[in-house]
């Protein structure tokens, strides 16, 4: 009788054991996630909308489509660009669109 006791609360200690082992390793996976995959991209993020907020006009922009041009006009979230040397070529867009801003001193 004592040994089926024994046996029972010593399975009971290596199953406890093993829950908490297993929560370690979790806890150990979602930090390593946030650490190395979440916290990138909030910063990123930041970057990216500290970048569209100090947009103004005159500054030279790249678009994600590749090209570049002038800010021409600046609305909420809509953005008209120059494109060419012609002033012909003048298209409204989403600020999101906009993945890089060159300010006129930098420039120079």
């Amino acid at each position: 009788m004592l040994a089926i006791l024994a046996d029972s609360s010593a399975a009971a200690g290596a199953t406890a054991a093993g829950w908490g082992g297993m929560i370690i390793w979790l806890v150990v996976l979602f930090a390593f996630m946030y650490f190395f995959m979440i916290r990138p991209q909030k910063k990123e993020q930041q970057k990216k909308t500290s970048m569209l907020s100090e947009l103004a006009v005159g500054d030279t922009v790249l678009t994600t489509s590749g090209f570049y041009g002038t800010v021409i006009d600046i609305d909420e979230d809509t953005v008209i660009v120059e494109f060419g040397s012609n002033k012909n070529c003048r298209i409204p867009m989403q600020k999101s669109a906009i993945s890089a801003v060159e300010k006129p001193e930098e420039a120079e």
